[in-house]
């Protein structure tokens, strides 16, 4: 049983790492929930193999509690966690985070800040933030939501040109397509950058062909390799294994 968290750059992973199993011999079924749930399946035992733990930030606090009862892969990408503001947003408006606290940056910014589910890294991070940089009594506030919801946020926001701060990280497919601009963090909240591979019960490892596992632990998609899978789901209206094949087929090393 394979199992992802239910965000679409995890999709896309997930469905490189089925086709991996498959090209060895693996009949695959896959489950998709919230970073929460999905930790608690596994600890659970329900599923092998779950598509990916961002370490140590993100997640480690979810995989703590059965952290020897499995084995984590070598990262296939390196994620970590970023505010941005739209391009057409000046880095001498708004370089850093303190920076939308001065006046007249808090007079143009929507001060609704709006995020993906609760249980994500950057949604917790991001929470904490508004307190500790004072954001809140400049009349910031954070609301976390649905992916989808994030997602229309974005592109309205930008349609509209309205100047506003959003809570993103890499990879996400929205850096590629409209050239969010990342800004200073000084105060390390937002986490370091993770190890994000597969976490695999020890118990299936036996059952997992020993070349699909060799593979598996050896591939590298790379934050922009994420990213290039995201777009072909979300600007191109691919599934995520149609983007699976379309950028395994341009990349034949990665399988049989």
């Amino acid at each position: 049983m394979e199992s992802h968290i239910a965000l679409s750059f995890h999709r896309a992973v997930a469905a490189v790492t089925r086709r991996v199993l498959e090209a060895h011999g693996h009949r695959v079924t896959g489950i998709e929930a919230r970073h929460e749930q999905l930790f608690r399946l596994q600890a659970a035992r329900q599923v092998d193999v779950l598509v990916s733990a961002w370490l140590p930030s993100s997640h480690d606090g979810y995989l703590a509690g059965y952290r020897d009862e499995v084995r984590v892969l070598a990262p296939h990408y390196e994620p970590y966690c970023l505010w941005a503001v739209p391009p057409y947003v000046s880095v001498e408006a708004v370089g850093e985070v303190a920076d939308l606290t001065r006046p007249e940056v808090a007079a143009r910014m929507t001060r609704a800040i709006d995020g993906i589910n609760p249980g994500a890294g950057i949604s917790r991070f991001s929470a904490r933030m508004v307190t500790a940089y004072g954001l809140d009594q400049a009349g910031y506030t954070f609301a976390p939501g649905t992916e989808p919801g994030f997602i229309a946020r974005v592109e309205q926001g930008i349609a509209d040109r309205e100047w506003f701060v959003i809570p993103l990280w890499r990879p996400q497919y929205l850096n590629r397509l409209h050239g969010l601009r990342a800004i200073a963090e000084p105060e390390g909240l937002l986490g370091a950058v993770d190890a994000a591979g597969p976490v695999i019960r020890r118990e299936a490892l036996d059952r997992v062909h020993p070349e699909a596992l060799a593979r598996l632990d050896a591939l590298h998609l790379g934050n922009d390799g994420v990213e290039e899978l995201d777009t072909m789901i979300n600007a191109d209206g691919l599934t995520p294994l149609q983007a699976a094949d379309r950028y395994l087929a341009s990349r034949p090393d990665l399988l049989p």
